[in-house]
This record gives structure tokens, C-alpha cells and sequence, in this order.
């Protein structure tokens, strides 16, 4: 009797990589802040010259300030991580001994017999440039061969900003001027987006739709009732 073996690797998706969160939070913050953005200059009685100005200003400056704060961000939380990191090879190279015991009280904490949990940490502890990578992935749960980029970072929430932010006033730009077609079309894109990211989260994309589509609806009608009672009030 033949037994047929058959190999089966399973790949999952990259969840850590320093782009897909700006990136999401980039196209749903263009979307939504020069949605909203026109609807309250449009609502405050601009004309289409004004609210094109207005748009491609909101996007450009949107795409800057984003780019600028998750590069801070980012960066700064890198940093961080290096500090900690240090930090964790001057103990190893200061007290060798202690963080063995350290990495084996964590492992019988875990679930492992203590006799194997002594062995393992001392198989671990052999070569000092693997040890503090493992006790960092052990101990504060980061690849630090793996840290996410500021520059990916900025550049992923520039891009996707921008995109977004570029949906709203697409309409004026090709002569529409018409504030419901800037809106269908926003409202599309958010769908479209929220969908997405509902497929990549295993949510339905029902669900991720109409969530973004509600969220941005909100904040939509807020500014263009503050715009109109503005405009009014200023006429």
C-alpha cells in the first residue's frame, strides 16, 4: 500500500509591513476630509473656480501633512524600538547568565517543563548576535530585522491621500460643477475603499462599505450645514 504524502505550506499575508495602515488611512482621509471640505465650501455658496482652488489645495496640503506626520511617527517609534533594543544587548553582554534564566522562566511560564525551558534558553543563549534577537522577539514581540520604514510609511499615506483626496474634485476638473456629482462619486469610492478593506479583514464587505460610506455621510453633512449657515450669515 503506497501512502501518498503530500506537503502543504500555508501563507499568510504580511499583517506587520509599515504601508497598509497609512496607505488605508490615507485614501480614507482624502476621501472623507475634501468630501467634506467641498461640501462646505459648496454649502457656504462657492462657485466651482473656488471649489476646485479649494480641493486641489485641500489635497495637497492634506498629502503633506500626513506624509510629514506618520514619517514622525513611524520614525520616532523606530527609534524607540532601537533604544530598547540596546538596551537589551548591554544586559546580555553585562549579565549573560541573568537573561538565560530570564529567556527559560519565560518559557516555563509559556507552558514548557523546566528542565526543556532551561534547555532551550541555553541553546538560544550560544551565539550572542542570535540571543538579543530572540529575547526582543520574546520579550517585547518585534522582528527587529523586520521594522517598518518612515519613508515607506510617508510615502504610502502621500500616495494614498492624494488619490483620495483627488476623487471629490475630479467632477469640477472635467466640467461637471455640479456638488451632487462630486458626491455620487466620493460616495462610490468610499464604498469601493471600505469594501476593500473589509475583503483584507475578513469582514463583509457590506458591512466595511456601508460603515465608510455612513462615517463620511456624517461628517459631510456637519460642514456643509456649518458652510451654509457661514455663507448665510456672511451674505
Amino acid at each position: 500500500m503506497t501512502v501518498l504524502q503530500v506537503e502543504y505550506h500555508q501563507h499568510h499575508r504580511d499583517v506587520t509591513g509599515g504601508w497598509l495602515r497609512p496607505a488605508v488611512f490615507g485614501v480614507m482621509d482624502g476621501l472623507v476630509s475634501n468630501g467634506a471640505l467641498i461640501a462646505g465650501v459648496a454649502g457656504g455658496g462657492g462657485d466651482p473656480r473656488t471649489i476646485v482652488l479649494t480641493g486641489l489645495a485641500g489635497l495637497v496640503a492634506g498629502a503633506c501633512s500626513m506624509a510629514t506626520g506618520e514619517y514622525t511617527s513611524v520614525a520616532s517609534q523606530t527609534e524607540l524600538i532601537r533604544s530598547e533594543i540596546a538596551r537589551e544587548q548591554r544586559e546580555l553582554a553585562a549579565q549573560p547568565a541573568e537573561e538565560q534564566a530570564e529567556l527559560a522562566a519565560l518559557y516555563r511560564a509559556r507552558g514548557l517543563d523546566p528542565e526543556l525551558a532551561d534547555q532551550v534558553a541555553a541553546q538560544l543563549s550560544r551565539d550572542p548576535s542570535q540571543a538579543w534577537r530572540v529575547h526582543v522577539r520574546e520579550e517585547m514581540g518585534i522582528d527587529p530585522d523586520d521594522l517598518p520604514s518612515p519613508w515607506v510609511a510617508a510615502g504610502s499615506s502621500f500616495a494614498a491621500f492624494a488619490l483620495g483626496a483627488l476623487v471629490p474634485v475630479l467632477p469640477f476638473l472635467i466640467g461637471l460643477g455640479s456638488l451632487a456629482a462630486a458626491l455620487a462619486v466620493t460616495a462610490v469610492a468610499l464604498f469601493a475603499a471600505g469594501a476593500a478593506v473589509a475583503r483584507l479583514t475578513a469582514v463583509s464587505v457590506w458591512f466595511g462599505g456601508l460603515r465608510q460610506l455612513g462615517l463620511a455621510a456624517g461628517a459631510a453633512a456637519v460642514t456643509y450645514g456649518i458652510g451654509h449657515l457661514i455663507g448665510v450669515s456672511l451674505s
